[in-house]
């Protein structure tokens, strides 16, 4: 059992709140509502997706479609994307970001439920196991996460940024990243796998600056200034241009690959990275009892295999028309549809 500190006799509350109850029930409160907060905003992220899908779904059955950034809908899937990120970027200040990255699996999950319902998309048993395990997997993260409670300040984080682990763990993800932009830009080698660990990488950077932005700023707020330290600007840019880089690469990831590929993949690739952050960076693990761990770690696994249950069996749709449509040959009356057999020598041939 934990002892109690010197100056407070069993069976007394401190008056100030500032025993182990205390402390506690802060980091309790704290922790919980970073939950919250990112659980509200991934789910606000997955309607704005759903929101901006119907969009395009719409439009596309029009005759002549407006440009969908004209679509009050679509905008109304931007602002609460926006939310959604502002409540994720909050979220940050309040909670380890070992347990925030993972929760993502809840935008997944949302997605899926939002499309079966409101877009009426086919609903298989292989969903139904995967969103189980990836809400088995998000209640044994909530419960099993480190309960750490820390006040991100500047003097900290630049303590942080010259610890012997961080600096080490920065030069191995330098000189990773920088192979494997040679290999992607120099060789030509556009794998699923070099894009997203590009994209994993930029997000480990991103994790450490968010939530240091977001702790100071949280900070700040209660009336301790940390926005006159330069550490506070140079995380801010960091957050910044690992985020636009992030989409970058991410975007040519979803243009060579098929979603169903790309979603889960970068889950795991990301939640790794960014827990490796957190534990590295801000030394979320520390003194965590080994069960916790275990079971944090269980928890992760589960999530993944949800959220790769989940994605990989979306439809994949093609718009392509694989026939020949008279109605588009100038000169030509459409007569009937012609499906050619693909086994046939006379495929893609018109008939006289």
């Amino acid at each position: 059992m934990a002892s109690l500190p010197e100056n407070v006799t069993a069976g007394e509350t401190p008056e100030n709140s500032t025993g182990i109850a205390g402390i506690w029930s802060n980091s309790q409160q704290n922790q919980i509502f970073g939950i919250i907060l990112s659980i509200f905003g991934s789910f606000l992220i997955s309607i704005s997706l759903n929101l901006q899908k119907y969009t395009h779904v719409r439009l596309a059955q029009k005759q002549d479609p407006l440009p969908y950034y004209k679509s009050k809908l679509w905008w109304c899937g931007v602002l609460l994307m926006a939310l959604g990120e502002l409540g994720n970027f909050a979220a940050y200040a309040f909670a380890p970001a070992t347990l925030i990255a993972p929760l993502g699996c809840v935008a997944v999950i949302g997605s899926a439920a939002i499309s079966v319902l409101f877009l009426k998309e086919s609903l298989r048993p292989s969903d139904i196991i995967g969103g189980t395990l990836a809400i088995t997997g998000t209640y044994l993260l909530v419960t099993f996460s480190p309960n750490v409670s820390q006040d991100i300040t500047a003097p900290k984080v630049e303590r942080y940024c010259v610890s012997w682990q961080f600096l080490v763990y920065l030069i191995l993800e330098v000189i990773t990243f920088c192979v494997l932009l040679y290999v992607y830009k120099r060789k030509g080698v556009n794998h699923i796998v070099v894009l997203l660990l590009l994209v994993a990488l930029l997000a480990s950077v991103a994790v450490i600056s968010v939530k240091a932005v977001a702790g100071m700023i949280a900070m700040t707020l209660k009336g301790d200034m940390q926005l006159t330290y330069a550490i506070f600007y140079v995380m801010a840019v960091a957050m910044v241009a690992s985020c636009v880089f992030q989409v970058k690469f991410l975007n040519q990831a979803m243009q060579l690959y098929n979603a169903t590929e790309v979603v889960p993949i970068n889950y795991v690739f990301f939640t790794t990275s960014a827990i490796l952050a957190g534990i590295i960076f801000y030394q979320e693990f520390r003194d965590a009892a080994l069960l916790n761990i275990f079971m944090f770690l269980f928890g992760c696994l589960l999530s993944f295999l949800g959220v790769f249950l989940i994605a990989r069996n979306q439809d994949k749709r093609t718009f392509q028309e694989p026939y020949i449509n008279f109605g588009e040959i100038p000169g030509k009356e459409r007569v009937d549809k012609i499906q050619p057999n693909s086994n046939s020598i006379t495929y893609g041939a018109l008939l006289n």
